[in-house]
């Protein structure tokens, strides 16, 4: 069987780390795989890839995502899979299109990754979102949530959609090994307390809260923040504001996130909305306590496991961060709880379950 994984980039994002992490499970499992980017570019995630040598990455060039002629170059591909598997907006729109010009039999899936996105909230998009859809054989909802939010949205029969969890490679983040926080390169000494957050740096999330929560710790507190995103320099600029430049620091993005959770004493996701975060599922398998926002995408993995606060309250995120440092008890109850939940997310019943809707279709 060849299936095609189509995505816009492959640059830092959960959908894209999925593809990363996954693609090479599928092959040792004799799917033949393969990527489709949109657009190419100077990516960490695409690198890695490369390297591993596990798939042939096709590109459709260095123009804008947006750019409707990818409809005609998806279109040569038709010929050449038996599934094409797409991820996010816009390829969601292209791989259908082009299925429609030429007719095609071959079969298409889509990956729902999140609980809301603008689309949803455009009466106008909601028209052309209802047609589009109805060309995939299959609609793949990576949590609950996501699997209510497009039902509710898109009426299609319930045969049409499959709800697959997210997985990580729970083994890989369970077997690194951290850093002596000394050795990271920044003022922190090992007697500090270390605080991390994986995600970008755009609206959905909310580095902002975690910032100003550490105004209510202790100044041996510090924050690693990992990613990057259109939002970095407002968040550069409130730490500047509020005189946190010695205590918080951005590392861009790291291809050795597992290392970085393993140092960390603390991981922290605050945001506004998720699908089924991977930097969710990692930390709760990173082996330390793991707070999150009580945000859509986040309350059903993490509540009766991690820490949960209310979205934006820096307060009371500060507050639960407290007690954690201060309750050793608590502290290892917390992880106890943490990794247990991770179990439930591993990759490898992620890859099997796709496996079963690709020979479903084929």
């Amino acid at each position: 069987m060849r299936v095609l994984q189509v995505i816009n980039s492959l640059g830092t994002g959960g959908a894209e780390k999925l593809l990363l992490d996954s693609i090479p499970l599928y092959n040792e499992k004799g799917i033949q795989m393969d990527i489709l980017v949109l657009q190419e570019g100077d990516y960490p995630f695409q690198k890695e890839l490369f390297e591993l040598n596990c798939c042939e990455i096709f590109s459709l060039g260095k123009r804008s995502v947006y750019n409707p002629l990818h409809i005609f170059r998806i279109i040569k591909f038709f010929k050449r899979y038996d599934i094409l598997h797409v991820h996010l907006f816009p390829a969601l729109y292209w791989v259908a299109l082009s299925k429609i010009i030429i007719f095609s039999k071959t079969k298409i899936i889509y990956t729902e990754h999140c609980t809301t996105n603008r689309r949803m909230e455009n009466s106008v998009f909601k028209i052309f979102d209802s047609f589009i859809y109805t060309f995939y054989d299959r609609i793949i909802s990576i949590s609950n949530e996501v699997d209510v939010a497009i039902k509710k949205y898109i009426s299609m029969h319930k045969n049409s959609f499959e709800l697959i969890n997210n997985g990580v490679d729970i083994k890989k983040i369970s077997n690194s090994i951290g850093y002596d926080k000394t050795d990271l390169g920044l003022p922190i000494k090992n007697t500090d307390k270390l605080l991390i957050q994986v995600s970008r740096f755009q609206t959905q999330k909310d580095q902002p809260t975690l910032i100003k929560a550490m105004q209510h710790l202790p100044n041996d507190v510090k924050l690693l923040l990992v990613g990057q995103g259109e939002l970095k320099q407002e968040c550069e600029a409130l730490v500047k504001s509020i005189g946190l430049q010695e205590r918080v620091f951005f590392l861009g993005v790291r291809m050795d996130v597992p290392q970085l959770l393993k140092t960390a004493d603390i991981i922290v996701l605050s945001t506004h909305f998720e699908g089924l975060s991977l930097s969710s599922i990692e930390g709760l398998a990173s082996g330390k306590p793991f707070v999150a926002s009580e945000a859509p995408g986040l309350i059903e993995i993490v509540k009766g496991a991690g820490i949960v606060f209310p979205i934006q309250d820096d307060k009371i995120l500060a507050s639960k961060i407290q007690k954690l440092l201060s309750d050793e008890l608590y502290y290892n109850e917390v992880v106890k709880n943490c990794l247990i939940r991770a179990k439930e997310y591993d990759i490898n019943t992620m890859v099997d379950k796709y496996i079963g809707v690709y020979n479903d279709l084929v």
